[in-house]
């Protein structure tokens, strides 16, 4: 078995820990014999969503962020395309953002893809420090790092977690993330795959199983990834 790992624009969105994400990807199909080749895509390619397994979209500064989404737009279609056929995508922070209808500052409005139901506003006070979420599908706890002035309003999306410690997706309503069919946004980085397993595991079994019908994974010698899992959660939920 073999999958093709979509990192798209990683000189532009480079912020979140993208390579880290993209490296615990590789190495947990390497340790259970699948095949993962790397494509990086660049402002200047033809973006083909037929022949990606799976999709990393990372986040970074603003203008870069900018540029990102607006070469995205050429490619809409296929994208939303590709989401509602189950491919797997994980985007972060920006990235994330940017599959919403807008996002509102100060200087006005951007136009997000409109790939999600959701939207995000700018905050004054920037949202930043560790963060800890509960899931009821993993038996694990979601760890990792957010830093972010934008506030993500999901409407009747499926969070990813529950937020037991941190800001979330604006702070209020005690969520972080989203997921839709096979994606999942998050603001969470650091980056956030190596700390959280489960959550790579998932990525990799959906797309196998969207690919060869056949998702079940080999389990894997995790113990110093569960330490450090365990470790944060106990330091910030207790």
């Amino acid at each position: 078995m073999n999958l093709t790992i979509g990192h798209l624009y990683p000189d532009l969105l480079n912020l979140c820990g993208g390579r880290g994400n993209i490296q615990c990807l590789m190495k947990r199909c390497l340790w259970r014999g699948v095949k993962a080749e790397i494509k990086e895509c660049s402002l200047t390619d033809k973006l083909d969503f037929a022949d990606l397994d799976l999709v990393l979209l990372g986040g970074g500064p603003d203008q870069q962020q900018y540029q990102a989404c607006s070469r995205l737009r050429d490619f809409r279609n296929e994208f939303q395309a590709y989401i509602e056929d189950y491919g797997v995508v994980i985007a972060l922070c920006g990235g994330y953002q940017m599959l919403g209808h807008y996002y509102d500052t100060e200087g006005g409005r951007t136009a997000g893809l409109s790939l999600l139901d959701l939207y995000t506003k700018e905050n004054k006070q920037r949202a930043i420090g560790n963060i800890v979420l509960e899931n009821s599908r993993f038996q694990l706890p979601i760890v990792g790092f957010e830093n972010h002035r934008g506030r993500t309003y999901i409407g009747d999306n499926r969070p990813l977690g529950k937020v037991l410690y941190g800001k979330g997706n604006n702070g209020e309503d005690k969520t972080e993330g989203v997921i839709y069919k096979n994606l999942v946004g998050t603001h969470l980085h650091g980056p956030l795959l190596p700390n959280n397993p489960h959550i790579c595991d998932y990525l990799i079994s959906n797309a196998l199983e969207r690919k060869y019908g056949q998702g079940r994974l080999q389990p894997l010698d995790d113990e110093k990834e569960l330490e450090v899992n365990q470790s944060l959660y106990k330091r910030f939920v207790g």
